[in-house]
C-alpha cells in the first residue's frame, strides 16, 4: 500500500485529500469541477501500469521436450509428441492410443495443462534397418517403397503415391482426430507424414521415390483439417495449400544460420520444390506469423552451447526474425537439466525464451465510480511486447475477490487476444459488480485456459498476481 497527498488551494482553504490505493502501478487520480466550481476527488481511477523483462513461460509457447520425459516437461507448458504409423495401428483396424498415452504421460499432461505439439511419421531413420509402417500395411502396398541406408540413416520408405496407403493413412488420420482432436489438448499438429522425419523430403539420391507432385500431397493434407478443427495446422515449407488454408509453418534447423536463412528465403521470397521437381511451388508468406503459428526444432548440426553461447545473439535474433512461438522437441530443456550452474547457459535460454512468442500486459486501467446498484465500468488496455500473437482466443474474465481470495463475482470480458500483436493496443470496455462489496475487495484479470478452466497466462506486468489472475485494484 502507498498513498499520496494532494494539496488544493480553494478560497484561501488548504484542503487536504488523501487517497489509498493498491500497489499495482502508478495511479492517477481523475479531477473535476461541482457545479459550485470547487474541485473535488472523483472516484475513477486510472492506473498505469508497469511492463516487465521476467522471463516467463506461459501456455502455448516456449520449449516442447518429448513428451516421455517427464522431468524435462515439467519445466514447459509443451510436450512434443511422435507417432509412427506402425505405433498407431500395429495391427489393421486397433489403434493403440492406450499404450501412445502411458509411454507419454499424456493424462498427467492433460490434467497439468500442458499442451502437445504432435507430428504423425511414416519414415523415422535409425541405427538399424526397419519400418515405420505396419506389416499388414507394407503386404497390402505390395512393398511398394524401397529400404534404404544412406547418411541419414536405416529404414523403409514407401511409395507416397500408392492409393492404398493413401487410403489407410486417412483413416489412421481420422481415427488419431476422434480420440484427441476434440479439444485444444493437441494444440499444434505439425503436417507431418510424408519424408524422413515427416520432413516433406527424402533421400531420392539413393533412388527412393520422390515426394508426389501437388495433387497427391493434397491427400494427405486434407485429413488434418476435419481431424484437428481445435488445433493450429503447421507445414515444414510455405506451400500453396499452407497459404490458403492459412497453415503456420515450422522450422527444424532452428539455430543453424545457412539453414533458417534458407527457410526465411522460401517465407519471403517462394522457389521451386525439387523434391517433387515443381517449380514455384514455394509461395510468399512472410504474414503468416500473424495469424498462425511458427514452431519446429533446433537443428542437430550444430552444438547447443554454439548456438546458445557462442552465437547466442544471431540465434536469438533468428528466432524473433522467423515469430518463433515454440520449439522441440530439441530444445535445451534436456533430462534433470544437468547444465544447472552454467551461467553463460541459462542466460542463452532465457533469451531464447524471450525471443519467441507472446507477452501480453496491461498498460493501464481506468474503474468508474461505482453506481448504486454497485456496478461499474474497468477499461483496460492491453498490449504485446511479445514476436508473436497468442494463437487462441482464450477466455479472458475480470474478477472481484473478497480479503480471502475467494471469488465473489467473475465477469466475461469480451476480446480476442489473438488479435493483439507487437506494437498494437487493444483497449476494452466491460461492466462489472462488486457484488455488494463497498470494501475489502480486490478487482483482479485473468485468461483462461479452457481445458483446465482456470487462469493460465501470466502477464508481464509487475503488478501483484493472486494464482495467475493480475491484481488491478483493491479497497481494503
Amino acid at each position: 500500500m502507498d498513498s499520496r497527498i494532494h494539496k488544493f488551494l480553494h478560497s484561501g482553504l488548504v484542503l487536504l485529500l488523501a487517497v489509498a490505493v493498491s500497489g499495482c502501478g502508478k495511479q492517477e487520480l481523475r479531477y473535476t469541477n461541482s457545479e459550485g466550481n470547487v474541485l473535488f476527488f472523483k472516484n475513477d481511477v486510472s492506473i498505469t501500469f508497469e511492463l516487465g523483462e521476467e522471463v516467463i513461460v506461459n501456455p502455448f509457447m516456449g520449449f516442447a521436450p518429448d513428451a516421455y520425459c517427464a522431468d524435462s516437461v515439467e519445466q514447459c507448458t509443451l510436450a512434443y509428441l511422435d507417432i509412427t504409423f506402425r505405433e498407431l495401428e500395429p495391427e489393421e483396424g486397433v489403434f493403440d492410443f492406450k499404450s501412445i498415452e502411458k509411454e507419454n504421460n499424456l493424462d498427467r499432461w492433460r490434467t497439468e495443462g500442458k499442451h502437445i505439439v504432435f507430428r504423425f511419421i511414416c519414415d523415422l531413420p535409425s541405427d538399424e534397418a526397419h519400418m515405420d509402417i505396419p506389416d499388414w500395411l507394407y503386404r497390402k502396398i505390395s512393398g511398394d517403397g524401397k529400404e534404404y541406408d544412406i547418411p541419414y540413416g536405416k529404414g523403409f520408405s514407401p511409395n507416397y503415391s500408392n492409393e492404398i496407403f493413401i487410403e489407410y493413412y486417412a483413416k489412421a488420420i481420422k481415427k488419431l482426430g476422434e480420440y484427441f482432436g476434440k479439444d485444444n489438448f493437441f494444440s499444434y499438429i505439425e503436417l507431418g507424414s510424408l519424408g524422413h522425419w515427416g520432413e516433406w523430403h527424402v533421400y531420392y539420391e539413393d533412388g527412393l521415390p520422390r515426394i508426389p507432385p501437388e495433387s497427391i500431397r493434397e491427400k494427405y493434407i486434407t485429413p488434418y483439417k476435419s481431424a484437428f478443427p481445435n488445433a493450429k495446422l503447421l507445414m515444414r515449407r510455405p506451400f500453396k495449400v499452407a497459404k490458403e488454408n492459412s497453415f503456420g509453418l515450422f522450422n527444424d534447423m532452428a539455430g543453424n544460420p545457412d539453414s533458417t536463412q534458407e527457410w526465411l528465403d522460401w517465407i519471403n521470397n517462394g522457389g521451386d520444390y525439387n523434391q517433387a521437381n515443381e517449380q514455384d511451388a514455394l509461395v510468399p508468406m512472410n504474414n503468416a506469423w500473424q495469424s498462425a503459428p511458427i514452431g519446429g526444432e533446433f537443428t542437430s548440426s550444430l552444438s547447443m552451447d554454439w548456438m546458445l553461447k557462442t552465437n547466442i545473439t544471431q540465434t536469438a535474433s533468428m528466432l524473433a526474425d522467423s515469430h518463433t512461438t515454440f520449439l522441440g522437441p530439441k530444445c535445451p530443456i534436456s533430462s534433470g537439466n544437468p547444465r544447472i550452474g552454467d551461467k553463460l547457459y541459462e542466460q542463452g535460454i532465457n533469451a531464447v525464451i524471450k525471443s519467441m512468442g507472446y507477452r501480453l500486459g496491461i498498460s493501464k486501467s481506468v474503474i468508474s465510480k461505482p453506481k448504486s446498484d454497485g456496478t461499474a465500468i474497468i477499461e483496460l488496455s492491453w498490449v504485446n511486447k511479445g514476436v508473436a500473437p497468442l494463437y487462441f482466443d482464450l477466455p479472458v474474465k475480470l474478477f472481484i475477490l473478497d480479503k480471502n481470495n475467494s471469488v465473489i463475482t467473475s465477469t466475461e470480458i469480451e476480446v480476442d487476444l489473438s488479435q493483439l500483436t507487437h506494437g498494437k493496443t487493444i483497449k476494452t470496455n466491460t461492466l462489472f459488480s462488486l457484488g455488494g462489496m463497498k470494501s475489502g475487495y480486490k478487482i483482479c484479470v485473468a485468461i483462461i485456459d479452457p481445458m483446465i478452466n482456470k487462469p493460465a497466462v501470466r502477464l508481464i506486468n509487475t503488478a501483484e498476481n493472486i494464482d495467475k489472475m493480475m491484481l488491478i485494484h483493491q479497497k481494503m
